[in-house]
């Protein structure tokens, strides 16, 4: 996939950059520099964006978080070693460079020397080395990224080395697709601060965090890049998407992407906001729970997948707002492959349960409040599944708690997403490999885990197309995964807000945000 070359300060390598739905949890206020935003700290040309997100950040230590509310604002506040641009290919960053050995197992990146933590002290190879071995030796959830690493080190200040077993094609997309990937300060975390307090790199710093109601970030002076003209983002916790337009609407936050999925067709057309939607590489899905009776048998997994309907629950959920897809890559994605075996049909899915001998099933189907959209799609689900004599009971939680339940393998099935993925890689090993880090579904296929194995390391961009093709019909063809769509990303703005993107991989990026008189 990655055409290997000298020097090279950029390389057309889609970003990768998995994130689960976010926790909200509460915790005590957190004001950093003891005054809070009533100091003056934020009086700074350039104006204050508030920004409606639809909950709180579980925590701000980047390696031990796989929240999507946590990742929007650590967006602005971290740096990763490259990151994608707007067309999704890798970018220098925190490496002004790199080269590679002709054998593809040696990576040397440069490091910029003008880098320096929102605290004043420098950030050098010794900091990106430890940020990733940090990830390595505690097993955080990033740590399947570097499973053909040998070692990452240091050759001095500027110099960082990264040794392979195997060659890794999508090693830049894994190191910077998105900010679970941070450059983190040793100090920050060794005190304990990162969770509450982090210490980046990006182009705006913690001011505080009132937990149950905001976090505020300013204008970080320290930034190697081009400062922002915003001298502060102020993040509000919204969770109904009702509530957040009507704050956008009437002036209290100048900028959401918790939109109600309904009326985003006719804001698109208001004159009073600016709402854009892009089509993302994120996919929700069911998975049931192979370690549980009878959805071990695949026949069973195969008869839930002829039984729902699709474009009614994108309907239901999203209002349209979504493309029907029984993959995981989207259409959009040089990776798509076309294959969609399951119509809605449930006399064929009637068969599959005679088949097993599976009948008067009950199964709970596991959804968290903190999404409505998945309540939404459950209920739907629940009457397509008892037209096949399955009866569904919703089980409705927070979603620490739904995590929680999830790590346990307490479910028989559940609905989620996955965000911000591109590479092959990130929309399969993890999940269906069986040592993957976030199986937890229990599915294991041998001849899948082998594809997945080679297709990681493979160099040839067709071959590997291929292999990831095949191994993406295994697990439709054994339902792992019942895949459902890939939703757009819709977001909303006020008009004074100038310079601002919607991105295909969600990144929150306010650093070229300007806001006009």
């Amino acid at each position: 996939m990655l055409q290997l070359r000298k020097k090279i300060a950029g390389a057309a390598l889609v970003v990768l950059g998995t994130a689960f739905l976010t926790a909200c949890d509460s915790g005590e206020s957190v004001d950093v520099d003891g005054s809070g935003s009533d100091s003056g700290s934020q009086s700074q040309s350039g104006g204050v964006l508030t920004a409606a997100i639809a909950g709180e950040p579980d925590n701000l230590d980047p390696h031990n978080t796989s929240a999507y509310f946590s990742f929007q604002v650590l967006e602005n506040v971290y740096d990763t070693l490259v990151e994608p641009d707007e067309n999704l290919e890798m970018q220098p960053s925190i490496a002004e460079e790199w080269e590679t050995s002709e054998d593809q197992l040696t990576w040397t990146f440069t490091i910029r020397q003008d880098v320096k933590f929102s605290d004043g002290s420098d950030l050098t190879a010794e900091d990106v080395a430890y940020s990733y071995n940090r990830i390595i030796d505690e097993e955080l959830s990033s740590s399947y990224k570097f499973a053909e690493v040998k070692s990452i080190k240091a050759l001095d200040p500027q110099t960082l080395e990264i040794a392979l077993k195997q060659p890794q094609p999508n090693l830049l997309a894994a190191v910077g697709g998105y900010k679970g990937m941070a450059i983190v300060s040793k100090k920050n975390v060794t005190s304990g601060d990162v969770k509450t307090n982090p210490v980046g790199s990006g182009p705006f710093k913690l001011d505080s965090f009132r937990s149950g109601d905001r976090i505020e970030l300013v204008r970080n002076e320290e930034y190697w890049g081009e400062k922002p003209a915003l001298s502060g983002v102020t993040f509000t916790f919204v969770k109904d998407p009702t509530v957040a337009l009507q704050n956008l609407e009437g002036g209290e936050v100048q900028w959401t992407d918790n939109l109600p999925p309904q009326q985003v067709s006719t804001l698109e057309e208001s004159d009073e906001v600016v709402v854009e939607s892009e089509p993302t590489s994120d996919y929700w899905y069911l998975a049931l729970n192979q370690n549980r009776e009878p959805f071990n048998d695949e026949n069973v997994r195969r008869a839930i997948a002829f039984a729902i309907d699709r474009e009614a629950i994108v309907k239901a959920a999203k209002f349209g707002n979504a493309t029907v897809n029984q993959t995981a890559i989207p259409e959009a994605s040089s990776w798509y492959h076309e294959y969609a075996p399951y119509s809605h049909d449930p006399d064929q899915a009637q068969q599959l349960l005679d088949d097993a001998g599976v009948s008067d099933l009950t199964m709970d189907l596991m959804v968290t409040s903190d999404y409505p959209e998945t309540v939404s799609a459950a209920q739907v689900i629940a009457d397509q599944l008892s037209e096949v004599g399955i009866e569904v009971e919703i089980r409705e939680l927070d979603f620490s708690t739904w995590l929680a339940e999830q790590g346990k393998g307490n479910f028989d099935m559940f609905m989620l997403s996955w965000l911000g993925n591109i590479d092959p890689d990130e929309f399969y090993y993890a999940q269906h490999h069986s040592k993957g880090q976030f199986n937890f579904h229990g599915y294991s296929n041998p001849e899948v885990d082998t594809l997945l194995d080679e297709a990681k390391v493979e160099t040839d961009t067709e071959q590997r197309k291929q292999m990831y093709d095949d191994v993406s019909e295994l697990i439709v063809d054994d339902a792992s995964y019942i895949y459902l769509y890939n939703p757009d990303i819709a977001q909303g703005w006020m008009p004074e807000v100038e310079g601002y993107e919607v991105r295909a991989d969600r990144a929150t990026r306010f650093k070229s945000v300007s806001l006009s008189e």
